[in-house]
């Protein structure tokens, strides 16, 4: 047993995994792992043992809604309880959102409240909580605490109104089948990171696989049809990226994740390709799946890999979570854990004037190319001050995996030299790291969630955006103009590598890719729902439809995005989508699987109950 601690200025976080080492050489073989639950309802009484048998279809599938509390068809208490019993007790009923402490009834406590006030934007605060989404935009604004927004009281909203706390996958095929078998809409959470609010929904039933935490370490798995052999890890789907990182470097390796440290990266962010500060080496997330464990759609218990549930296993690699299936356990390949080199640094307008700041930037825009295909990773921000009209440049950080200190430095020094002439003053701080994982640890800042008037759009920039002068000049421009108009940017300058034999649903958009870059509209938190919409909608039609306009035929980033996309199919998954919807059709006919612009969804619609885009209101089929 492994235990691992994180250590932090606001306290203790202490996450037990388990972390298994064996020499076995395992191969992929043809036979597919196939379990269905049927055998284990024994006892069930006749007249509902229906509600939880595999691979049967759906009895009100023609209701235009999934059904709700007080609908006709919704399941009595004894299903419900029996459902619990089914699933060892672990069926949680109406679990109490974070700030429900703030608010007068019965858990009411002042100092709790005050302690979640204080951490309610570290996402260290919300992901061991059964409902909670780190995007309360997306949930409905229904329960904050009062001192960051007040909604007056505290009602469920956009949260689920049961949670499976899974442990086995017979709880995930029970939970499942009683969703398709019922016409309860069912939702996937792991972590609740989701910008789009794909964990969410109003009275679901929420499947939580956030405690799916072995992880099992392969010396030399074998994959003789992708002609893979080397070092793997299999994980559970809840395992973390700041735990899957700390037992790959005690093994002597890495693996491909996200910056982000409390991400749960073998869920959704896995399923939606998953950029990586490693991408530039490696390619995507998506793109080191060797097999995965899953729950389909007609309840059963499957392995897919190259040899078994092909056609699964192309789908979730990059299609998107919550919709093909729910993994349990993902297998993907190892790297070294090799010295990097990282630089953090900033500079601001305020002492030399706005044109001079640009020119800087502009400066920086000419080295994209020649750094993602150097293998780095730049994640860096441009802020925006409308009261000062000061503007601040953020290099948090520049990340060269397996680069010296004199590599990193020859990488940078054009661009550098230049800041130079330009007389803009900033302190570089290259550092060099022994491993990859003490760089990671040291180089990235916390994730910020809990943003109440914000949304973000993304888009790919390709390398075409890139090799002329003129074209450059045509991107920083319109990067100047977003910065103009109040948008928060956040860009990485990486390229995403196309590994051998990488088939799968990862959005074209990737290869190509040269600048990821995001910009975030902002509106009054106390406005109307119709100006909210109305200042979302112009984001859409302006800022974003320039980037659009400068970039024809790339694409966004399913997993950072904003949930108006327009023609999100083409924008996340390319000329990829008519075969993901052929799938979906195939794996999951009756749609028992639903997340917000996931493939399909277009046949359904959240009817919210402020008509924003949000969870708060009854999944229906679109007319």
């Amino acid at each position: 047993m492994v235990r691992q601690h994180r250590n932090g200025s606001k306290g203790v976080w202490l996450t037990a995994i388990l972390a298994a080492s064996t020499n076995a050489t395992p191969v992929l073989t043809s036979t597919g792992l196939l379990r269905t639950v049927n055998n284990t309802l024994t006892g069930v009484a006749d007249d509902i043992k229906h509600l939880f048998l595999s691979d049967t279809a759906p009895v009100h599938n023609s209701s235009r809604c999934k059904v709700y509390p007080g609908d006709r068809n919704w399941p009595s208490d004894r299903a419900w309880e029996t459902l619990n019993q089914l699933v060892d007790g672990q069926l949680l009923s109406r679990p109490d959102p974070l700030a429900s402490v703030c608010y007068n009834g019965p858990l009411y406590n002042q100092a709790e409240c005050v302690k979640v006030t204080a951490y309610w934007n570290e996402s260290y605060s919300h992901f061991d909580n059964a409902v909670e989404m780190m995007s309360p935009v997306t949930q409905g604004m229904t329960c904050l605490p009062p001192n960051i927004f007040d909604s007056g009281n505290c009602t469920r909203g956009g949260f689920p109104l049961y949670v499976l706390n899974a442990t086995e996958p017979k709880h995930i095929q029970m939970g499942v089948n009683f969703a398709r078998n019922t016409g309860v809409r069912l939702v996937v959470k792991n972590t609740g990171h989701d910008f789009l609010g794909k964990s969410g929904g109003k009275d679901a039933l929420s499947i939580w696989t956030h405690h799916f935490k072995d992880i099992e370490y392969f010396e030399n798995f074998v994959d003789e049809k992708v002609g893979y052999s080397g070092p793997a890890f299999k994980a559970g789907v809840g395992v973390q990226a700041f735990e899957i990182y700390k037992t790959a470097h005690e093994k002597g390796h890495s693996v491909v994740g996200g910056e982000g440290e409390t991400v749960g990266i073998f869920g959704g962010y896995i399923q939606g390709g998953g950029h990586s500060p490693l991408t530039s080496l490696y390619g995507t997330g998506a793109d080191q799946v060797l097999a995965f464990e899953v729950v389909t759609a007609d309840g059963k218990f499957v392995t897919a890999n190259s040899t078994s549930n092909t056609d699964l296993f192309w789908a979730m690699r990059g299609g998107g979570g919550s919709t093909f299936g729910i993994a349990t356990s993902v297998t993907v390949k190892a790297h070294p854990d090799f010295p990097t080199t990282a630089s953090r640094f900033s500079f601001t307008s305020e002492k030399i004037g706005n044109e001079t700041f640009w020119a800087g930037i502009r400066a920086y825009v000419d080295y994209f190319i020649p750094n993602a295909d150097a293998g780095t990773y730049a994640y860096w921000t441009l802020i925006p001050n409308v009261w000062t009209g000061i503007f601040t440049f953020n290099m948090s950080p520049f990340f060269a995996p397996n680069k010296t200190l004199e590599e990193t430095k020859a990488l940078l020094q054009p661009w550098f030299t230049r800041l130079n002439d330009l007389g803009i003053n900033f302190d570089p701080n290259i550092t060099h790291f022994d491993s990859y994982y003490e760089a990671w640890r040291s180089s990235f800042p916390l994730e910020t969630v809990g943003k109440i008037n914000s949304t973000t759009g993304s888009r790919m920039f390709p390398r075409a955006n890139f090799e002329t002068e003129e074209k450059r000049d045509e991107l920083f421009n319109h990067l100047r103009q977003s910065s103009k108009n109040n948008r928060v940017q956040v860009h990485f300058n990486i390229k995403a590598v196309d590994p051998a034999n990488s088939d799968n649903a990862v959005n074209p958009a990737w290869r190509p890719n040269i600048l990821f870059a995001q910009q975030a509209v902002r509106w009054n938190p106390n406005g109307t729902a119709a100006e909210t919409l109305k200042v979302r909608q112009e984001f859409q039609s302006g800022d974003m439809q320039r980037w659009r306009d400068i970039s024809p035929g790339a694409g966004s980033y399913l997993a950072e995005a904003d949930r108006l996309e327009p023609n999100f199919g083409q924008a996340f998954w390319g000329d990829k989508y008519p075969r993901l919807l052929e799938l979906k059709a195939k794996l999951d006919p009756h749609d028992v699987f639903f997340a917000t612009t996931s493939v399909g969804s277009e046949r359904w619609k959240v009817e919210s109950v402020d008509g924003l885009p949000n969870e708060n209101g009854k999944l229906c089929r679109v007319d």
